[in-house]
């Protein structure tokens, strides 16, 4: 079984108080989500709604001081309060294509692959079947940018 982990929402709450030049002075942008799906928020792993603010930030999803240390852009929903935590696949998930990237603890890649989001258990099954296999970070594989990460529940 697994636990699938959406960000913590209070690292990116001062952000939506931020004027548009303050944020991108910071390398961040504010935006309106003009479609859904196409705006997964990170920490809730929910599509925003049509017209729903967002702040589009850059991210240290894997911080591990290794060869796979990385960043990239995600959206934050400016109204996001609570962080995705459960054992159900997020259905954020389900329509898209999905990377998914698993590290050992000392933050190394231990294996990774592609499938779609609607059988995304069967790879989480193989992945974790390696003993090495420690966390792993699923990426929205079209954009590459991360989606959350996956531990063993």
């Amino acid at each position: 079984m697994f636990r699938f982990k959406g960000l913590p929402a209070a690292p990116f709450a001062r952000y939506a108080a931020l004027s548009d030049s303050e944020l991108a002075a910071m390398g961040a942008r504010r935006v309106v989500a003009d479609a859904r799906p196409g705006f997964p928020c990170r920490v809730s792993l929910e599509d925003a709604e049509r017209g729903e603010r967002l702040i589009l930030v850059n991210f240290e999803h894997q911080p591990a001081c290794s060869p796979y240390r990385a960043c990239g852009p995600i959206f934050v929903r400016e109204a996001a309060a609570t962080t995705f935590d459960g054992t159900d696949v997020p259905p954020v998930l389900r329509p898209r294509l999905l990377s998914l990237r698993a590290y050992d603890r000392a933050g190394l890649m231990v294996d990774a692959d592609v499938i779609e989001g609607a059988s995304v258990e069967t790879l989480l099954d193989r992945l974790f079947a390696n003993e090495e296999t420690d966390e792993i970070h699923v990426h929205y594989a079209r954009r590459g940018c991360f989606a959350c990460s996956v531990v063993r529940a």
